[in-house]
């Protein structure tokens, strides 16, 4: 079943608020011809996948209770560039944390990720748009037992605490063969290739202006990684003895 017609099976099924009242999805207006030629333009490689394309057909998203519009047409809306160069902010919980789909440079659309800024945790989320279209329906049906709200509430407090992260337990060798990249003097590598949902990496740990270096389009990621110094090692660090003067 592509994203398309798992959003298709939910058109016709009444939900129920917390408060009791029945709601349905609505639908937004999907693109025109033109529209989607103008959007492949914007995208890598000029390339929609044929399934996204019938989706974006059919609807550019679709209003739902308890989260803010989901849109499949915000190419390029998100920012935050050197975490995830290319992507498409599918939905917001109204409290700064996104739901975003990654694109590689071929144009395909790969995984969703929830990037979260209280804890600053990246948790992937969903492997692709059908997943994460059925965890909104979950999300409503199941409430607090929903991936999508463990996720939010649960998950990303215990990447934070580093009781699930992954960076600290990663022992593979990479070679990014890239002498454009500047490295931090001391970092960790988060990779999530081939992770399950659920997996995921404090981005944050290191406070402001953390350097955040993503070298391919892979899900592999290079967080700069502070090491905290003593009292007495801020206090000489940065002065040199008379003797090596």
């Amino acid at each position: 079943m592509n994203p398309k017609q798992k959003l298709e099976s939910l058109l016709n099924i009444e939900y129920r608020s917390e408060n009791g009242d029945l709601y349905t999805i609505e639908l937004l207006d999907g693109m025109t011809s033109e529209e989607i030629a103008k959007y492949k333009k914007r995208l890598p490689n000029n390339h929609l996948p044929t399934e996204i394309e019938e989706l974006l057909r059919f609807c550019i998203g679709f209003d739902f209770y308890g989260l803010e519009s989901v849109r499949f047409d915000t190419y390029g809306h998100f920012g935050f560039e050197e975490m995830f160069p290319n992507s498409v902010p599918l939905t917001a919980d109204g409290d700064g944390n996104f739901w975003i789909l990654d694109i590689d440079n071929k144009g395909n659309w790969n995984s969703v990720y929830y990037v979260c800024h209280d804890p600053a945790v990246i948790v992937k989320h969903s492997e692709n748009l059908r997943e994460f279209i059925e965890q909104i329906e979950e999300f409503v049906i199941k409430g607090s037992e929903s991936t999508l709200e463990t996720i939010r509430e649960q998950t990303s407090t215990e990447i934070w605490r580093e009781k699930v992260g992954i960076m600290e337990k990663n022992e593979k060798e990479y070679d990014f063969e890239n002498e454009e990249i500047e490295f931090p003097e001391t970092f960790l590598i988060a990779d999530l290739t081939d992770e399950p949902i659920k997996t995921g990496f404090a981005w944050g740990k290191s406070g402001p202006n953390t350097k955040i270096i993503r070298p391919t389009d892979e899900p592999v990621w290079i967080v700069e990684k502070r090491v905290k110094q003593g009292f007495l090692s801020r206090l000489f660090g940065g002065k040199k003895s008379k003797s090596n003067a």
